[in-house]
């Protein structure tokens, strides 16, 4: 029997503005990780994890995608809410952390 791999989920992209204190920081999470989803909401250190301040846009090719400023030289992490209900990490993330509640966060550096 043939072992199925799954798709990385997420995409970021990173452009440190001049100034060299923000970072441009694209989160996309691609429409095969969220299925059948409506909405998505980004979740973190960056916005005290409240699950409704941040939500995504949804594409046209049914990804969602935000753009965010941060700080430099932090690391931030931070999980996808797929319609309040379902949790997905980033499997593009610059590394993950283990939680209290026994899974991994993704983390993104800056």
């Amino acid at each position: 029997m043939e072992k199925k791999t799954r798709k990385p989920v997420g995409k970021i992209k990173k452009k440190y503005l001049k100034s060299g204190k923000k970072c441009k920081v694209t989160f996309r999470l691609p429409k095969a990780a969220v299925n059948s989803g409506k909405k998505v909401n980004i979740v973190g250190d960056f916005n005290d994890w409240n699950i409704r301040s941040t939500p995504m846009k949804k594409l046209k090719s049914g990804e969602f995608k935000l753009d965010m400023n941060l700080g430099t030289g932090k690391e931030y992490k931070f999980k996808y809410l797929i319609d309040g209900e379902h949790w997905e990490n980033d499997w593009n993330a610059d590394k993950y952390v283990p939680n209290s509640f026994g899974g991994d966060d993704s983390v993104v550096v800056v």
